[in-house]
This record gives structure tokens, sequence and C-alpha cells, in this order.
């Protein structure tokens, strides 16, 4: 019975490895598109960062097929697609954008049902990011309703996250609602830097502050 035991908890504890090392896996390739994605959203002049964005794409979907029951890569190939959308120009962008933004919220929808509070809760502060602005009617599916209300709960799962706040700031300026804008915008630069993500953390920091001089400025805020 002793050998009985031994053997299966020898299973049981390989089982775990494998499955922390297939986590660890997952996330370190989730932290090189963090990376890849600032650096192309920060660092990369304008002219390049269309062909720098389509080949992230590449990479995002490649991890999103490899990881299908796991909402991390949806949600990062999501975000990187948005990038992509806005990195395109052109008369045509508009048409060649939207494609990009319908597939990434799909992507989010999936990643809602596999696990909405992955990434402190990124699924709802992307869908909401995406929903003020994506144009509504024919064109896209905007909606500042549901972008609120994703906004709303990404804010409840991740009160301290730089970006949960960045983007309900932005939909109050998007608004024209200055001094609501005004509280967030400020906690992100009151947030400490994410250690992992310094080209991140810097970015958004400065959008924030530019944000928040704006939101200043037009809401005659001192």
């Amino acid at each position: 019975m002793k050998i009985v035991k031994w053997m299966m908890a020898m299973v049981v504890a390989s089982g775990l490895m494998a499955t922390s090392a297939w986590a660890g896996a997952l996330e370190d390739a989730i932290l090189n598109l963090q990376h890849e994605w600032a650096q192309a959203n920060y660092k990369t002049p304008d002219a390049q960062k269309e062909a720098s964005f389509k080949a992230l794409v590449e990479k995002a979907s490649a991890l999103t097929a490899k990881y299908p029951n796991r909402a991390e890569p949806k949600i990062w190939e999501a975000i990187i697609r948005a990038g992509y959308a806005g990195a395109m120009g052109g008369v045509s962008s508009m048409f060649n954008a939207m494609p990009q933004m319908k597939q990434g919220r799909d992507l989010l929808l999936a990643a809602k049902k596999i696990d909405p509070n992955a990434l402190h809760g990124s699924v709802y502060t992307t869908l909401g990011s995406f929903y003020y602005m994506v144009p509504g009617g024919f064109i896209g599916f905007g909606d500042d309703d549901k972008a609120l209300e994703y906004l709303t709960k990404a804010i409840a799962v991740a009160p301290d996250d730089m970006d949960a706040n960045y983007f309900m700031g932005d939909y109050w300026m998007e608004q024209k609602e200055y001094k609501k804008a005004v509280p967030y915008l400020q906690k992100v630069l009151d947030l400490p830097a994410v250690a992992s993500r310094p080209v991140y953390s810097a970015g958004r920091k400065a959008q924030a502050a530019a944000k928040l001089a704006e939101a200043k400025k037009r809401g005659h805020i001192k």
C-alpha cells in the first residue's frame, strides 16, 4: 500500500510540475508580447508601426492557437490587433482597421467566458476601450454605455491597475467630462511603475500626464 501511495504521489507531483512548467512558458510568452507591444507602441517611429504590429499580430495569433483554452493569449492578441488597427494609414484605413477591431472584440468576449478576471481584469478594460474608441452605427460596434459598464467593472476588479484607470480617464475625456477624468488620470501618475514593464509604464504615464494637462485646461481645473 505504501508503494502504491508513493507511486500515486509521484504521478500527482509530476503532473503539478508539468502544469507549472506549462503555466511558466505561457507567462514568459505573454511577457514577451507585452515587451514587444510596448516597443512597437512607444518606441517605434510612426512610419514603421504598421509593419511592426502586423508581425506582432502573427506572433500573438500563434500563441492563441497554442493555448486555445486560456484567456491571456486572447486578451493580448486583441490588444495587439487594436494597435495594428491604430497604426494603419491611408484613405482606406477605417475599412482595414475595423475587421481587426471586430476580431479583437470577439477574442475578448471569448476570453471573458474563460476567465473574466485574467490579467487583473484586462478583459473588461480592453472591451471598455474598444467600445468607446470604435465608431457606432453602420461603421462599427461602438457603444458608450457598454464602454462605461466594462470600464466600471475593470475598476472594481483592479482599482490600482494602471490601464483600468487610464482608460476610464480617457473615456471621460471623450465624453468631455473633464472633472470626472482628472482623478483617474492622476492616479495613473501616482501608481508605482510596473517593475517588469518599464517601457510600458513610462509610456502610459506620459500619456496620462498629457491627458491630465488637457483635462485641467479644458475643464478650467487648477
